[in-house]
């Protein structure tokens, strides 16, 4: 299960990559901030169950995040 959140990392890593050369930073630094998050439990050696709550916990946590930006920050019909 470790090496899922490493593999998490890679990938979160490579869309860091592009968001940054796109010249979107903020995403960039989000995605950053998830390939550190990634990496660093995935070098915890915890047990399976305990990497199974904490990636739960990040999906209900992206899934509040998620919910809340579509329903009160994006504006539907405005984008370029």
């Amino acid at each position: 299960m470790d090496r899922m959140f490493r593999v998490l990392s890679f990938w979160t890593g490579i869309f860091t990559v592009m968001f940054y050369v796109a010249e979107m930073h903020n995403m960039a630094f989000l995605f950053l901030a998830q390939t550190v998050f990634f990496l660093g439990v995935g070098f915890l050696n915890l047990s399976e169950r305990m990497y199974m709550y904490l990636f739960g916990a990040y999906c209900t946590v992206f899934f509040i995040g998620f919910t809340y930006y579509t329903n009160f920050i994006l504006v539907p019909g405005f984008g370029h």
